[in-house]
């Protein structure tokens, strides 16, 4: 079957269809997508079964099967309790691919669109290609797709544009994932689906990798809360995936028997089948008696310790979770994980935007646990300040902080800082030779700051040094053993450089365990409150102030340089102001000229006790959100672009001023 190509399925259209106009109709369909050719695998399946076993013309436009009303509201009780699990997990998704025009959406196991996440600006579109609730994308409906073709293959895989089936669905890109529950059967689908047609294939091979991380998040969270009542051993091969998305998962009853046990489970182990495992006693299993597990659970649920197979005797590291109601589940799993709690006195400088409070707890949950962490965003977002906030938060903050300006460093010097070298290693090196920025950071967190802007030979060898957790100096054999908490950023797409081959693909998957997004300044909820602090931290301008004209202007403002522009605009002002209060004499000339009236003011973020204040900024707000909806005709889309925000803040803002869109 991997060798099925579209020459093959010319073969098999001709000999399915016997009408002149159907067979016409169809083999010009398929000549359209001579470009896809081969096939992968499970698509090539896929338009067989179109062909042989619906009898699909490509170029028939059918109506959607919808199951509405009663129908609706039965296939969404028999999921009650993954829909409800899945609805968090799905909002988390929409937000790391909001803005590439997708809806985040979950279906039964029979295809059938029960729940989506999408731009309000776009459900017009999206009901039209036939994503709504109600609607069934079983193949023989409509064909090959991102839903229904995942249910039947049970398996994540992606359909882009042309490998559609039906010619309607050509526009879409789809990424589509199965949710297994506990026993290995297919539950449900989490699907993400774009109409824009400049969607590319690697973009859509980053979005199908997230919407498995999703999936299986699903049904690790959906394994935990029906075996609740049960004991739970969490286990892998490498420590610190215990906790985390890929852990192994087997449920054990009071008997010592084994109830159940996830996909993972069964590939730590080397097990084909579930049947090897459920039912056996524990012992059987692991060298592990009940008495022990339950000790384990009951006085020491937050350690990891070290056990092996009974099999193989293959060594794995475990935790072990009492029966509950779920909390011991929920809570944190190991120490590291307990210690890297927010401290609200840390990071200031990541400021209340719920966005920015969202990205850093995940970026403590993961860095804890030894995930990479990828930010990304333009150039003076806060990159550092927020790499500095996962780091004092962590159990490893008294341990240095290194950061590395990828950018900033000579190509002719970048090696030897990070790297180092040995003694005499070059001319003109230090006499005893230097430790190099990696080793610094040993035990602690390397920032490696405009990490696309490191040359392409020296990314191979910093892959490897990750990889290896050990680095030899320039002019030395013996390796030094580390151990390095990563966090890189960049304000450019690595994806496109990875395509254009300007950046190494693996050493991308290896640095992007989790990609953050950290928004620009204009769009944060929270700049009043950056504000102050930053005028805090002036410490030889004692107690500036600031007046409310002046804040209003710097409020209003777009900020292109972002949070380093903000500071040394800041800086500037408490200095030149001349009683301790900064007024818009104080301000640069191109912030008191800039047009106020399509930059939104951040009135949500004034303080409680500037109430005169903060109602006039409501009704400057107001205004200026009215001018523009009604010089723009009260399009959605075009007035968020007009104000420089994305929909959803300008939704947030028109329910918050009563404003309802016609």
């Amino acid at each position: 079957m991997s060798e099925l190509t579209v020459a093959k399925l010319l073969e098999a259209a001709t000999e399915t269809l016997s009408s002149d106009a159907g067979e016409s109709a169809l083999l010009a369909r398929i000549r359209r997508c001579r470009q896809i050719e081969p096939l992968p695998p499970a698509l090539a399946r896929s338009w067989l079964r179109c062909l042989d076993e619906y009898g699909l013309n490509p170029d028939t436009s059918p109506s959607p099967m919808v199951h509405d009303g009663n129908g609706l509201r039965e296939r969404r009780q028999r999921l009650e309790k993954v829909l409800r699990i899945a609805k968090m997990e799905m909002e988390n998704l929409y937000e790391q691919i909001a803005g590439g025009g997708y809806a985040v959406v979950f279906a039964d196991a029979e295809a059938t669109v029960l729940h989506s996440v999408q731009d309000p600006s776009l459900l017009r579109e999206f009901r039209k290609t036939g994503l709504f609730c109600g609607a069934s994308w079983a193949e023989r409906y409509q064909g090959t797709n991102g839903i229904g073709t995942c249910a039947v293959e049970c398996s994540a895989l992606g359909v882009h544009h042309g490998e559609h089936y039906l010619a309607r669905h050509l526009p879409l890109s789809c990424s589509g994932a199965p949710i297994l529950d506990p026993q290995g059967q297919l539950l449900a689908v989490l699907d993400a689906s774009t109409p824009d047609a400049r969607d590319t294939k690697l973009v859509q091979h980053h979005t199908r990798a997230l919407v498995q991380m999703s999936a299986a998040q699903i049904a690790r969270a959906y394994f935990l809360d029906q075996y609740r009542h049960a004991w739970i051993l969490r286990f892998h091969s490498r420590p610190e995936f215990t906790g985390l998305l890929h852990e192994a998962l087997m449920a054990i009853g009071g008997d010592g028997s084994v109830l159940a046990a996830n996909q993972a489970a069964l590939e730590q182990l080397g097990q084909a089948d579930r049947e090897q495992l459920v039912g056996r006693d524990i012992s059987q299993v692991m060298q592990l008696d009940f008495d022990t597990l339950e000790e384990r659970a009951r006085n020491d649920a937050g350690t990891l310790w070290s056990i092996r197979c009974a099999c193989h005797g293959r060594r794995f590291f475990a935790l072990a979770q009492p029966p509950g109601d779920g909390a011991a589940g929920r809570r944190a799993s190991t120490t590291a994980e307990l210690a890297s709690q927010p401290d609200e006195t840390e990071h200031e400088h990541v400021g209340s935007d719920p966005r920015m409070r969202h990205n850093l707890d995940n970026a403590l949950k993961l860095a804890a646990h030894g995930v990479s962490i990828l930010l990304c965003g333009a150039t003076g977002t806060g990159k550092e300040e927020f790499a500095k906030a996962v780091h004092h938060n962590s159990s490893w903050a008294a341990q240095p902080f290194v950061a590395v300006n990828c950018a900033a460093i000579p190509e002719a010097l970048i090696e030897s800082e990070l790297f180092g070298y040995a003694r005499g290693a070059f001319t003109d090196a230090a006499r005893e030779g230097r430790h190099g920025k990696l080793v610094q950071a040993s035990g602690g967190t390397l920032f490696l700051d405009e990490i696309g802007d490191m040359p392409l030979p020296l990314q191979t060898r910093l892959l490897r040094v990750l990889e290896e957790q050990s680095v030899t100096p320039l002019g030395s054999e013996r390796a030094t053993p580390l151990e390095l908490h990563v966090i890189s950023a960049s304000h450019r797409d690595l994806a496109q450089m990875v395509a254009a081959g300007e950046f190494r693909q693996d050493l991308y998957y290896r640095l992007n365990g989790v990609v953050l997004h950290l928004p620009p300044l204009r769009e944060r909820s929270d700049k009043a409150e950056l504000i102050r602090t930053l005028l805090r931290e002036e410490r030889d301008q004692p107690q500036v102030r600031i007046s409310e004209d002046a804040l209003h202007k710097l409020l209003s403002y777009a900020w292109p340089g972002n949070m380093r522009q903000l500071r040394n605009v800041l800086r500037t002002a408490a200095v030149l102001c001349a009683d301790g209060v900064i007024r818009i004499s104080n301000l640069p000339q191109e912030i008191v000229d800039a047009d106020s009236g399509p930059c939104l003011v951040d009135s949500d973020a004034v303080a409680a006790d500037d109430m005169p204040g903060r109602a006039a900024l409501d009704s400057a707000e107001r205004s200026v959100l009215q001018q523009q909806l009604e010089r723009h005709h009260w399009n959605v889309s075009r007035t968020a672009d007009a104000l420089g925000i994305s929909r959803n803040t300008l939704y947030r803002k028109l329910r918050k001023h009563g404003l309802a869109t016609a």
